[in-house]
């Protein structure tokens, strides 16, 4: 991969988005080394390529203090596919960072000219403050109101950070990845948590933790969420956003801390390597809760390659509320008409006067996202609309939030919530979001059966609400041409999960 053909990661300073151009972090880390390609380096970049190798670069560098032999040579076979693929996919900009292992190895700098020559691109090998500081500004990208802790556990060492009002404040990195330390023998628990302990002491002000939030980072704690989530039967495949109360989850970190290496990789969804590791990864996991009496714990797919991302934009992109920008982008690429959400929106906010902020950006999402199943068989739209935002791979989204866009969504194809993905996931969701939900996904039915889809139609008529109660349809004109026996059925649907009556209001006549 040639200079002419790939630019490398920028100063600090100078970090305007590259637009319109694929682009992509290669993440050289102690257990494993990733490639991900985004799609662009806006304010909500979506992965269309993501793989990673799991090379065990930090093995066994406490002992030896070098890079293993078999983890370069896997780690070089792997870089020259990863370069071949960039290339193939025209990656414009691509950043190269290494850490713990290859920072602290002796050998690191070896290692890092064979890269280079390999690849032709300069390795960006961070510090420990650097990791931290990129890890928790990936956070920050995924959750942008994001109050608390980031701890990123690597192979080889973990980064903590306090995050607050979009700002990142003290910060620590200590020498205890699962690579690092080793794994927790049957009986030794006593002694590895009080060496955990002694390095998480020499953070004080971890103790601002407490009653606030800790984003879980790295692979090897995504992979305690994913075993988690199978243990309970959670009903959602996202690991981003999946929140646990702290008592419930040290209750499953005690008894994870203490399984054997057999019967952890019989956990479902952890592959056998990976899988080598967690005991170790749930025993610091479990200290840190202690030490920092969270809350709860958040898990974050978000990390220190979105990190790299979002480093790079200016203060205005990252003011830009990443949920919306996706929307929108996926409505300009599957709608049938010109997208005008604002139309739809403004249309039906009358029904629902007293909208929280969250509420409301999720609203406005729907109506970006409100015709993106419209070229599916009809039989399916409404499954394949609300499976897909429930899904969607982006940032600002809780599972709470995924479950609302979803009953919107489904509700807006097919009236009703009767689908067993949609029961299954409902609970996640409490009673009056829920309802909201409905009432909106009712409203768009409306919306978009009364305009045929073409905005331009709804801008003819109008949703008002009654000084005595109430709401009205208020049409006029040509507009009056768009009443039928359809409309009424979706007007009577409406008012029922409203609870209110809405007239149907015209120059020549009145009915309700």
């Amino acid at each position: 991969m040639t200079e002419s053909s790939v630019s490398h990661r920028a100063g600090r300073g100078t970090r305007e988005p590259v637009r319109g151009q694929r682009v992509g972090v290669l993440d050289i880390g102690s257990n494993s080394i990733r490639l991900v390609v985004y799609d662009h380096a806006g304010r909500s970049p979506i992965p269309v390529f993501n793989e990673k190798a799991l090379c065990g670069l930090g093995r066994g560098v406490t002992e030896t203090g070098n890079l293993p032999v078999d983890g370069m040579a896997s780690a070089l076979i792997n870089i020259d596919r990863f370069g071949q693929i960039a290339r193939a996919m025209r990656v414009r900009h691509l950043d190269v960072v290494a850490t713990s292992a290859v920072r602290d190895a002796a050998n690191g700098p070896a290692f890092v000219g064979e890269l280079e020559r390999r690849i032709g691109h300069p390795v960006d090998v961070i510090s420990g403050d650097e990791e931290a500081r990129l890890s928790a500004l990936g956070v920050l990208s995924g959750f942008p109101d994001a109050d608390g802790v980031v701890g990123d556990l690597g192979g080889g060492s973990l980064e903590l950070i306090d995050v607050a009002d979009r700002r990142l404040g003290a910060h620590a990195t200590m020498p205890l990845g699962p690579l690092r330390i080793g794994e927790v023998a049957r009986g030794q628990r006593r002694r590895f948590s009080s060496m955990i302990d002694r390095h998480l002491d020499t953070a004080s002000w971890l103790a601002a933790l407490k009653g606030r939030t800790l984003y879980a980072v790295g692979g090897a704690w995504r992979s305690i969420a994913r075993a988690h989530m199978a243990r309970i039967s959670y009903p959602i495949e996202v690991i981003h956003g999946y929140a646990v109360d702290r008592d419930a989850l040290s209750d499953y970190l005690g008894s994870l801390a203490q399984t054997s290496k057999k019967s952890v990789r019989n956990i479902p969804g952890v592959s056998r390597r990976r899988g080598d590791v967690l005991p170790t990864a749930a025993l610091v996991l479990d200290r840190v809760l202690a030490r920092g009496q969270p809350a709860r714990v958040v898990f974050s797919a978000f990390g220190l390659r979105e990190g790299c991302l979002y480093d790079r934009l200016t203060e205005a992109e990252r003011e830009k509320d990443p949920l919306l920008m996706a929307a929108g982008e996926i409505a300009r690429e599957t709608n049938r008409f010109a997208p005008h959400p604002e139309t739809i929106y403004a249309w039906l906010t009358p029904l629902f006067p007293d909208l929280k902020d969250r509420d409301g950006r999720l609203i406005k999402a729907l109506c970006m996202l409100s015709d993106v199943a419209w070229s599916e068989h009809p039989s399916y739209r409404g499954e394949h609309g609300f499976l897909r935002v429930l899904r969607l791979p982006v940032a600002g989204l809780d599972h709470a939030d995924r479950v609302f866009l979803g009953l919107g969504l489904l509700v807006r194809y097919v009236g009703h919530t009767d689908l067993a993905a949609a029961k299954a996931v409902e609970g996640l969701l409490e009673p009056g979001r829920r309802a909201l939900a409905i009432q909106v996904g009712h409203a768009l039915r409306l919306a978009l059966t009364l305009s045929g889809g073409a905005t331009t139609l709804l801008r003819r008529t109008r949703l008002t609400a009654d000084p005595g109660g109430g709401f009205s349809l208020v049409l006029s004109g040509e507009a009056l041409a768009l009443l039928g026996d359809v409309v009424d059925r979706r007007v009577a649907a409406l008012s029922s999960a409203v609870g209110a009556p809405i007239k149907i209001t015209s120059r020549r006549n009145r009915r309700s």
